[in-house]
C-alpha cells in the first residue's frame, strides 16, 4: 500500500508540473507586445481556418512547421512573438516550442475570435 501511495503522489506531482509549465493565455501582455514595432504575429491555425479570417499582419505557421520556419519570420530571438489559434491550446504548444528554441519574449494571445473583437491590433 505504501508503494501505491508513493506512486500516486509521483503521478500527481508529474501532472501538476506539466500543467504549471504549460503556457497560459495572456492577452494583455500579448496586446502590449504587439504595440512594439519589432513584434511578430503568428497564427498557428490551419490553412482553412486562416482563409476564413485572420488578424491583420499575421503570418500563418502551423505548430508542426514552426521550428523549421520561425527563423525566416522572426530571426531575432529577443523580439516579441505573439501567437494565436482558435482557443489558445495550439498557441500554448507553439509558445513552449519557441521557448525551447531560445525565443525569450513569446506570448500566447489566445483565440482568434476574442482577439478579432479587440482589433485594431496594430
Amino acid at each position: 500500500m505504501k508503494v501505491l501511495s508513493h506512486l500516486l503522489t509521483l503521478i500527481i506531482a508529474t501532472f501538476a508540473t506539466a500543467a504549471a509549465s504549460a503556457a497560459q493565455v495572456d492577452q494583455s501582455a500579448a496586446l502590449d507586445a504587439l504595440q512594439r514595432p519589432s513584434s511578430v504575429l503568428i497564427d498557428v491555425r490551419t490553412e482553412q481556418e486562416f482563409v476564413e479570417g485572420a488578424l491583420p499582419g499575421a503570418t500563418r505557421i502551423e505548430t508542426e512547421d514552426l521550428a523549421e520556419r520561425i527563423a525566416a519570420v522572426a530571426p531575432d530571438k529577443g523580439a516579441p512573438v505573439v501567437l494565436y489559434c482558435r482557443s489558445g491550446r495550439r498557441a500554448s504548444a507553439a509558445q513552449d516550442l519557441l521557448r525551447e528554441l531560445g525565443y525569450t519574449q513569446v506570448f500566447n494571445a489566445g483565440g482568434y475570435q476574442e482577439l478579432k473583437e479587440l482589433a485594431p491590433l496594430r
